[in-house]
């Protein structure tokens, strides 16, 4: 491999949010962090390298991007999932969870519901309610180990609700469906009956599994508004770089004077120069580095199978966080929170985080070198191999 991801780089002291606020979160000091979903690796170099040079200039002023950054980012959706978007098309904000509380603020009014499926992204349930809208929950289906779409549901909840807006997780965090074509068809069909607008999340993209091919929505529904960045794919999330595909020119000027109203312009200039030198010269690094992850996916599923059966892994079809079901142990969530913190020594996401319904679970972020994702194994092997029924 010409990168390497085996390397462990010390990130304590860096003020970062995953390893250095275990005490403002109210955690001990030493717990292994293998929680918030940013990854244990070294932006590409070619990146690191036009960061670098922008750098160099010492000049950190208002910066507007030109067509050549426009064309980065759509030659790279256009190439890998067959949605163009034009310069008019792409709307920039400094983050996903920003454009998400965009979206609510543009399509629904205070009191109204909006409909999301769980368990799912935390952040989704905060920005609901922090600007006053009503939370309607379409839970997934889970049957044997796999989460499916309850449908009737979906519509009734709908019309029960009066939902205008609907925010699609795909592929879904945290249990790490990619909806199948079909699935999406049906979900459109659906909000198109009753005029909803969708606005689809699709962060995760780029680590979709060898089985599975995302289909983003846009493809489906020109009226939908998707949500993209470079920062989970390329580590990039504190440069604060995200794009919203926005085809129907009615909602894009919703979602543009909502931006106006909260006082937000340019960009961060740093951030821009590393999305378009990552979506220009990152492709070679991210297939590399899926490589590797398929490796560490691996390692999870062969680890729990031989030495912890009752933790099962759930079929892991897109992202790079791991979504483990505990219920075998007949535990509480708060006796598993504890177990996991305390006996192991490990800082994952409780699985009540994403909703009521992910009792009993764990996610854990495995885009981390392989050693490191071998001691968090171990000490879940030391904490749980031995609990008896």
């Amino acid at each position: 491999m010409n990168y390497d991801f085996d390397a462990i780089i010390d990130r304590r002291g860096t003020n970062s949010l995953k390893y250095d606020f275990a005490r403002e979160k109210r955690k001990p000091e030493d717990l292994l962090p293998m929680w918030v979903a940013d990854m244990d690796f070294a932006a590409p170099p070619e990146v690191l390298a036009d960061i670098h040079r922008a750098v160099s200039h010492g000049i950190f002023g208002y910066t507007e991007p030109k067509d050549d950054y426009y064309q980065a980012v759509s030659d790279w959706f256009g190439s890998r999932f067959g949605y163009n978007a034009s310069r008019r098309e792409i709307v920039k904000t400094p983050g996903t969870v920003f454009a998400l509380a965009l979206a609510v603020r543009a399509f629904t009014g205070p009191g109204e519901a909006v409909l999301i499926q769980t368990p799912v992204y935390y952040p989704f349930f905060e920005i609901i309610r922090n600007n006053g809208r009503a939370l309607a929950a379409n839970a997934l289906l889970y049957d044997n180990g796999a989460y499916s779409i309850d449908f009737e549901d979906f519509e009734s909840k709908i019309i029960n609700h009066g939902i205008k807006l609907f925010i699609l997780c795909s592929p879904h965090n945290p249990v790490g469906r990619v909806w199948s074509r079909n699935e999406l068809q049906r979900l459109s069909r659906i909000c198109v009956k009753h005029d909803v607008t969708v606005v689809s999340d699709e962060i995760h993209c780029d680590f979709v599994w060898p089985g599975h091919t995302h289909t983003c929505f846009g493809t489906l529904n020109e009226n939908a508004v998707i949500i993209t960045a470079p920062s989970k794919t390329f580590n990039l999330a504190g440069l604060q770089v995200a794009h919203l595909f926005v085809r129907n020119s009615g909602l894009r000027g919703r979602l543009k004077a909502e931006i106006r109203r909260s006082g937000y312009s340019q960009m961060n200039t740093l951030g821009l120069a590393a999305a378009q030198s990552a979506y220009a010269k990152g492709g070679p690094w991210l297939g590399e580095l899926k490589e590797y992850l398929l490796g560490n996916i691996g390692l999870v599923r062969e680890f729990l199978t031989a030495r912890l059966p009752k933790i099962k892994l759930i079929d892991l079809e897109g992202t790079y966080l791991a979504w483990l079901d505990f219920s075998e142990y007949g535990l509480s969530q708060d006796e598993l929170d504890r177990r996991i913190t305390e006996g192991a020594g490990l800082w994952l996401d409780s699985g009540t985080m994403f909703g009521p319904d992910g009792e009993g679970f764990q996610r854990v972020n495995i885009a981390c070198p392989r050693k490191v994702l071998i001691d968090a194994l171990v000490r879940l092997e030391k904490e749980f191999r031995f609990i008896r029924l």
